[in-house]
Protein backbone atom coordinates (compact mmCIF):
# COMPACT_ATOMS: atom_id res chain seq x y z
CA UNK A 1 0.00 0.00 0.00
CA UNK A 2 1.05 3.39 -0.80
CA UNK A 3 -0.12 4.75 -4.39
CA UNK A 4 0.94 6.13 -7.63
CA UNK A 5 0.79 2.38 -9.13
CA UNK A 6 3.49 1.61 -5.93
CA UNK A 7 2.03 -1.38 -4.00
CA UNK A 8 4.32 -2.81 -0.55
CA UNK A 9 4.31 -6.21 0.19
CA UNK A 10 5.86 -8.60 2.14
CA UNK A 11 8.84 -10.76 1.04
CA UNK A 12 10.81 -13.86 2.08
CA UNK A 13 13.77 -15.46 0.96
CA UNK A 14 12.25 -15.89 -2.81
CA UNK A 15 13.02 -12.44 -3.44
CA UNK A 16 17.21 -12.64 -2.59
CA UNK A 17 17.74 -12.48 -6.07
CA UNK A 18 15.84 -9.38 -7.00
CA UNK A 19 17.44 -7.99 -3.59
CA UNK A 20 20.71 -8.86 -5.17
CA UNK A 21 19.87 -7.29 -8.41
CA UNK A 22 18.67 -4.26 -6.48
CA UNK A 23 22.47 -4.11 -4.98
CA UNK A 24 23.79 -4.40 -8.60
CA UNK A 25 22.19 -1.92 -10.06
CA UNK A 26 23.23 0.73 -6.95
CA UNK A 27 26.99 -0.32 -7.01
CA UNK A 28 26.81 0.08 -10.81
CA UNK A 29 24.98 3.59 -11.20
CA UNK A 30 27.31 4.45 -8.06
CA UNK A 31 30.47 3.26 -9.92
CA UNK A 32 29.20 5.28 -13.04
CA UNK A 33 29.10 8.57 -11.04
CA UNK A 34 33.03 7.80 -9.80
CA UNK A 35 31.32 7.10 -6.20
CA UNK A 36 32.75 3.62 -5.12
CA UNK A 37 33.42 4.33 -1.51
CA UNK A 38 30.32 3.13 -0.33
CA UNK A 39 29.85 -0.64 -2.00
CA UNK A 40 32.94 -0.55 -3.97
CA UNK A 41 32.83 -1.82 -7.49
CA UNK A 42 32.05 -5.30 -7.66
CA UNK A 43 28.65 -6.33 -7.48
CA UNK A 44 27.00 -7.63 -4.72
CA UNK A 45 26.30 -10.70 -6.44
CA UNK A 46 29.71 -11.62 -7.23
CA UNK A 47 31.08 -11.21 -3.65
CA UNK A 48 30.08 -14.36 -1.63
CA UNK A 49 30.26 -12.72 1.68
CA UNK A 50 27.83 -9.86 0.67
CA UNK A 51 25.64 -12.81 -0.66
CA UNK A 52 25.32 -14.14 2.65
CA UNK A 53 25.17 -11.22 4.48
CA UNK A 54 21.76 -10.42 2.53
CA UNK A 55 20.62 -14.07 2.52
CA UNK A 56 21.26 -14.06 6.20
CA UNK A 57 19.39 -9.88 7.23
CA UNK A 58 16.49 -11.30 4.91
CA UNK A 59 15.82 -14.63 6.76
CA UNK A 60 16.41 -12.85 10.11
CA UNK A 61 14.38 -9.78 9.43
CA UNK A 62 10.99 -8.70 8.03
CA UNK A 63 11.67 -7.89 3.99
CA UNK A 64 9.71 -6.11 2.24
CA UNK A 65 9.08 -5.26 -1.29
CA UNK A 66 7.94 -1.92 -3.68
CA UNK A 67 6.52 -3.12 -7.10
CA UNK A 68 5.44 -0.90 -9.71
CA UNK A 69 3.75 -2.40 -11.87
CA UNK A 70 4.30 -5.59 -11.12
CA UNK A 71 7.99 -4.72 -11.21
CA UNK A 72 10.49 -4.74 -7.84
CA UNK A 73 11.27 -1.48 -7.44
CA UNK A 74 13.00 -1.38 -4.31
CA UNK A 75 13.49 -3.04 -1.17
CA UNK A 76 13.57 -2.79 2.40
CA UNK A 77 14.36 -5.45 5.67
CA UNK A 78 13.25 -4.55 8.97
CA UNK A 79 14.90 -6.24 12.18
CA UNK A 80 14.97 -5.42 16.14
CA UNK A 81 18.36 -5.50 15.73
CA UNK A 82 21.25 -3.15 14.44
CA UNK A 83 23.86 -4.06 12.23
CA UNK A 84 27.13 -5.68 13.92
CA UNK A 85 29.00 -2.01 13.75
CA UNK A 86 26.49 0.06 15.67
CA UNK A 87 25.26 -0.67 20.06
CA UNK A 88 22.37 -1.93 20.60
CA UNK A 89 19.64 0.78 21.62
CA UNK A 90 19.15 0.74 25.34
CA UNK A 91 15.11 0.35 23.81
CA UNK A 92 12.92 -1.80 21.43
CA UNK A 93 13.80 -0.88 18.14
CA UNK A 94 12.81 -1.39 14.98
CA UNK A 95 15.95 -1.44 12.22
CA UNK A 96 16.34 -0.03 8.62
CA UNK A 97 18.64 -2.94 6.13
CA UNK A 98 18.89 -2.86 2.53
CA UNK A 99 17.28 -0.33 1.54
CA UNK A 100 17.71 -0.38 -2.28
CA UNK A 101 15.39 1.04 -5.17
CA UNK A 102 15.98 0.13 -8.53
CA UNK A 103 17.47 3.09 -10.86
CA UNK A 104 15.38 2.38 -13.28
CA UNK A 105 12.58 3.99 -10.71
CA UNK A 106 15.05 6.85 -9.85
CA UNK A 107 12.23 9.52 -8.64
CA UNK A 108 9.36 7.63 -8.25
CA UNK A 109 9.32 8.10 -4.28
CA UNK A 110 10.20 4.67 -4.00
CA UNK A 111 12.77 5.23 -1.31
CA UNK A 112 10.12 7.45 0.64
CA UNK A 113 7.31 4.70 0.35
CA UNK A 114 9.45 2.09 1.81
CA UNK A 115 10.91 4.15 5.11
CA UNK A 116 6.99 5.40 5.18
CA UNK A 117 6.13 2.13 5.64
CA UNK A 118 8.82 1.05 7.81
CA UNK A 119 7.78 4.04 10.20
CA UNK A 120 3.76 2.13 9.87
CA UNK A 121 4.98 -1.04 10.78
CA UNK A 122 7.11 0.55 14.11
CA UNK A 123 4.15 1.97 15.07
CA UNK A 124 2.18 -1.12 14.00
CA UNK A 125 4.74 -3.12 16.78
CA UNK A 126 4.32 -0.83 19.49
CA UNK A 127 7.68 0.49 18.92
CA UNK A 128 9.04 3.79 19.43
CA UNK A 129 12.46 3.61 17.88
CA UNK A 130 13.12 2.98 14.04
CA UNK A 131 16.76 3.11 13.35
CA UNK A 132 19.32 3.42 10.31
CA UNK A 133 22.58 3.32 9.61
CA UNK A 134 24.29 4.49 6.47
CA UNK A 135 27.28 5.92 4.53
CA UNK A 136 28.21 9.02 5.49
CA UNK A 137 30.71 9.85 2.95
CA UNK A 138 29.86 11.66 -0.56
CA UNK A 139 29.59 14.62 0.63
CA UNK A 140 26.64 13.40 3.35
CA UNK A 141 24.05 12.41 0.59
CA UNK A 142 22.58 9.50 2.12
CA UNK A 143 22.84 11.46 6.04
CA UNK A 144 20.63 14.12 4.06
CA UNK A 145 18.15 11.99 2.53
CA UNK A 146 17.77 10.40 5.94
CA UNK A 147 17.81 13.42 7.70
CA UNK A 148 14.49 14.39 4.82
CA UNK A 149 12.66 12.21 5.71
CA UNK A 150 12.60 12.44 9.70
CA UNK A 151 15.71 10.93 11.04
CA UNK A 152 18.28 13.13 13.39
CA UNK A 153 21.83 11.72 13.37
CA UNK A 154 22.76 10.17 16.48
CA UNK A 155 26.42 8.53 16.71
CA UNK A 156 28.93 8.24 14.06
CA UNK A 157 31.29 5.02 13.13
CA UNK A 158 33.77 3.43 11.02
CA UNK A 159 33.87 0.31 9.63
CA UNK A 160 35.82 -1.53 7.02
CA UNK A 161 38.72 -3.58 7.43
CA UNK A 162 41.09 -0.64 8.22
CA UNK A 163 38.10 1.74 9.06
CA UNK A 164 38.06 3.42 6.21
CA UNK A 165 33.95 3.31 5.84
CA UNK A 166 32.80 6.28 7.82
CA UNK A 167 29.01 5.85 9.02
CA UNK A 168 26.33 7.93 10.52
CA UNK A 169 23.45 6.28 12.93
CA UNK A 170 19.98 7.79 12.93
CA UNK A 171 17.04 7.47 14.16
CA UNK A 172 13.36 8.60 14.19
CA UNK A 173 10.97 8.70 17.17
CA UNK A 174 7.73 7.23 15.41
Amino acid sequence: MAGNGLEIRKGGADDVPAILAMLDGAVEWLVAHGRTGQWGTLPWSARPRAVAQVERIVSEGTPWIAEIDGVPAGTVTLTPYSTPQVAPADEPEVYVHLLVSDRRFAGRGVGAALLAHAVQETRRQGIGLLRVDCYAGSEGRLVAFYEGQGFTRTETFRAGEGGEWPGQVLARRV
